[in-house]
């Protein structure tokens, strides 16, 4: 992946200058916070879409794909799919339709439901997702560009951000094994 040449101010800094200069201080963290999230999700997307190329898988389709290989019998209803996923069930046809055009599922009709329709995982598509999942973690999830505690508040503060968004709701409190 060809790096861009280093700028000599951060675009980010400077537009909060700007924001400040221009009196709108209030909006000035907020503005910074979601560019600066934005522009993250640009460079990690980027190198995820790097590390997939040569399996000539998107992100989508390598969520689908390890999604069901993490159901126990590697099948479920696209409903269910595209809830975990949160996607649009239109995203998740789409996904679906060019994975089995791959080879890498196929549709089966639901036992108990004439309505639904489940994506079934085929042995081609989990030896894919293992490995890409192996070159995922080795490229880019084992060294994501920060340290792990960094990691572990940042990611902690989206979730906060999520959950106070509607994303999901706090699990229930599990007893401890006796």
């Amino acid at each position: 992946m060809a790096r861009v040449k280093r700028l000599p101010v951060d675009p980010i800094a400077e537009a909060r200058r700007q924001w400040l200069a221009h009196g709108w201080a209030d909006a000035a963290p907020g503005m910074t916070l979601v560019t600066s999230i934005m522009r993250a999700q640009q460079l990690l997307l980027a190198r995820v879409e790097a590390t997939l190329k040569p399996f000539k898988l998107t992100f989508a389709r390598y969520e689908l794909l390890t999604l069901l290989r993490f159901t126990h019998e590697g099948r479920m209803p696209m409903t269910s799919a595209s809830a975990r996923l949160q996607v649009h069930p239109t995203s998740v046809t789409n996904t679906v339709d060019r994975l089995e055009a791959s080879g890498h599922v196929h549709r089966e009709p639901h036992p108990d439901d004439g309505r639904a329709t489940l994506i079934v995982l085929t042995d081609s598509g989990r030896e894919l997702s293992e490995r890409a999942t192996d070159a995922l973690n080795a490229e880019v999830f084992e060294q994501p560009g920060l340290d792990r505690g960094d990691t572990e508040a940042l990611v902690g503060l989206i979730a906060r951000m999520r959950r106070a968004a509607g994303d999901f709701d706090d699990p229930r409190p599990v007893a401890e094994p006796l």
